[in-house]
Parts: C-alpha cells; sequence; structure tokens
C-alpha cells in the first residue's frame, strides 16, 4: 500500500462549493452587508434543487476596524465594480476602476476564492499536519512551498517578487475568508435534510510567522497582501477543519506522492486536473462508493464543477476526458466509462484506485 495522508472529509465536501467561480450557475454576485458583528464582503453559492448533495454556502469576508465613512467609501467602490465584464473579460479587467489597491485585493480574493492553486496549498498543509503529527498546528517554510507547487528560482536564487507575494495573498485569504454552511439533520430516508444550525468555520488561521535578519523586520503579512509584495520565510498555521482526523475518525486519504505542482504560464482556473481530483473526493463522502470503488456522477455536474461552462460542448467534452485521461495516468482513476442513457442525463462510472484516494469512516 502506496504511503497516505488524510483530508478531512467535512472539509472535502464543502471545497467544491466554496471553490465555485463567478461563472457558476449557482453563484450570487458579491454584497456587501452588514449585522449586529459587523461588516461583510460575501458571496453566496445557492444548492442546485436536483442535487441532495450540494447545500447551499456562503463565503464571506468580514471588513474590520470600518467607520460610516469607510462604509459609505466602501459602497461606492462596489458601485464601480463591472462584474459582467468580471465575467466576460476577466476578473482584473472588471476591477480595473478600483483605485484603493486594498479594496482591489479584497474583491479579487473573494471572486477568486478556493482556485487549485489555493486548494494545492491546502492540500500541501494536510500533508505536512501529517508528518509534523502536532495536531491542526502546521510549520512550513514558504521557499520549500514554493518549491513544492512547482515554482523555479531565478538566477539569484531566490523566487521572484511576484511569486512570493502571491503566495502571501493566497494564505492571507484563505485566512481572512470564513465559510457559512447548514449542519443537515435527516427525519427519515424519505426526507430531505433539514436545517437546523449553521457552521462559521476558516480554513486556516496564521499563527505565527518569522523573517529572516534584515530590512524586514518590520514586515506585517495582514498589511503586505493589502498593499505590498512580501512574503515571510515562514509561517506556523492553525487548521479550521480538522475534527475528521481526531474526534470523528471521518477522513479521505490522499497519495502522499501527489502532483502539487502548477502548469507554468498557465491560469489557475485551466487546472482541471486539481478540480476534478478534488470533485472526485469530495463525491466520495456524500455518495455511497458502490461495489467499494465505483462513483456514478453525473456529467452536467462534473462539468458544472470544473467550470466548463461554455457553449463550445465540443470543447468543453475534449477538456473533461483529457482530464480523465491526466488521472489515470497518475493512478488516482482505474476507468471511466459514460453510461448509455439520454445526452441530458449522461452519466460517468469512475473507478477509483483505492491506493491513491480512499474513504475512512
Amino acid at each position: 500500500m502506496k504511503p497516505t495522508f488524510p483530508v478531512d472529509s467535512q472539509l472535502l465536501k464543502v471545497l467544491p462549493r466554496a471553490g465555485a467561480s463567478l461563472r457558476s450557475p449557482d453563484i450570487r454576485l458579491p454584497v456587501l452587508c452588514s449585522d449586529a458583528d459587523g461588516y461583510y464582503l460575501e458571496m453566496k453559492v445557492e444548492a442546485d434543487p436536483n442535487d441532495q448533495g450540494e447545500v447551499e454556502l456562503t463565503r464571506r469576508i468580514p471588513l474590520e476596524n470600518l467607520s460610516e465613512e469607510d462604509w459609505e467609501n466602501l459602497k461606492t467602490y462596489y458601485e464601480n465594480v463591472d462584474f459582467k465584464v468580471c465575467i466576460e473579460r476577466g476578473i482584473s479587467n472588471g476591477l480595473e476602476n478600483i483605485d484603493d489597491t486594498k479594496l482591489q485585493r479584497l474583491f479579487m480574493a473573494l471572486l477568486t476564492f478556493l482556485n487549485p492553486r489555493q486548494v494545492a496549498i491546502l492540500i500541501f498543509l494536510y500533508r505536512e499536519a501529517a508528518h509534523q503529527e502536532e495536531g491542526p498546528k502546521v510549520h512550513f517554510n514558504s521557499n520549500e512551498l514554493l518549491e513544492t507547487l512547482g515554482y523555479t528560482r531565478s538566477n539569484s536564487g531566490c523566487f521572484p517578487s511576484n511569486i512570493r507575494a502571491q503566495l502571501n495573498r493566497d494564505l492571507v485569504a484563505l485566512h481572512r475568508t470564513e465559510l457559512v454552511f447548514p449542519k443537515a439533520q435527516k427525519i427519515d430516508k424519505e426526507t430531505k435534510p433539514e436545517y437546523t444550525d449553521f457552521v462559521v468555520k476558516k480554513l486556516l488561521t496564521i499563527e505565527e510567522f518569522r523573517v529572516s535578519n534584515g530590512p524586514r523586520q518590520n514586515f506585517d503579512w495582514d498589511k503586505a497582501a493589502d498593499y505590498t509584495s512580501e512574503l515571510a520565510d515562514a509561517y506556523t498555521i492553525s487548521l479550521g477543519f480538522f475534527e475528521g482526523l481526531g474526534r470523528t475518525g471521518d477522513y479521505v486519504l490522499f497519495a502522499d506522492s501527489i502532483d502539487l505542482r502548477q502548469k507554468n504560464s498557465s491560469n489557475t482556473k485551466y487546472d482541471y486536473r486539481m478540480k476534478l481530483l478534488i470533485y472526485l473526493a469530495s463525491r466520495m463522502r456524500w455518495d455511497s462508493l458502490q461495489d467499494g470503488q465505483y462513483l456514478v456522477i453525473s456529467k452536467q455536474y462534473l462539468l458544472k464543477n470544473l467550470d466548463l461552462l461554455g457553449k463550445n460542448a465540443s470543447r468543453n467534452n475534449a477538456i473533461f476526458w483529457e482530464t480523465v485521461e491526466e488521472l489515470k495516468n497518475e493512478g488516482y482513476v482505474l476507468e471511466a466509462q459514460e453510461l448509455p442513457g439520454k445526452k441530458k442525463g449522461q452519466k460517468i462510472r469512475f473507478q477509483i484506485n483505492p491506493e491513491m484516494l480512499r474513504c475512512h469512516q
């Protein structure tokens, strides 16, 4: 049996929903809202009424230390965001009218939350947690993580400043953003889940950081995410989803050899391999594996969760099967086939390799 490490099942069940893109039919445009606890920038991902495995979920960023004047200014900036341009021409183009760097980066963090690169960072952290055996607390060196993500050093031996800054912004986005989702309680087998309570969780919390001796002794990771292009040399974080690795024993095992490298010169949204791998792991927790190894999933849901939502069905289909082939070549999927049926109800049956990906409960 190959060496493996566990990832919390509750996390895997919400990851695909929490990372839904702006183009998803389930997403609702960001809104500014406030309650007794403060101000928030948030996006809702609605549940698909045809799929009981998908739940409604909200991702939100608390906006701390806002005065009433700041709140009014923020509402003005919000009105300048062209979400149609974000969808059709790219998020950066849709945010170009916001000249406040902090607010622009806040919107960017929310709109691109849990992209495949950030998911790869999370998987790296769970693997480190298994190796370090300190519960939810994980220590790591930034350069080691950048190497694991497949980035290359410049001739000077350092990683480019834009790559380093990107890592800090990713970590801070994972630290700041809260997920709000329901606890489900089933009354009986014939009844849909009734939501009686809600969970509010962060994916991780940055506890400490370290910088080497030099001019960066005043480094502030929070401010750096909003205004500068800096990265600490090391971080200590606490993972927010960890009950499955302890009290409940509900987790999914991933092969230690998982490849987390980012494709050079490629936008992370095109990393369909990571999206499909995580979606399969997610479905393993809210579906029952048939005969121990098989998953049967609607092709419609597969394409939606891979963000293959364009009108070019032939292109979407080609990308989907190329992605399946990638996972077959890596050993996660032993076989995948389209089952007979009507076009709108097409289903794909996957045979999952338990040496690379398996449930524990």
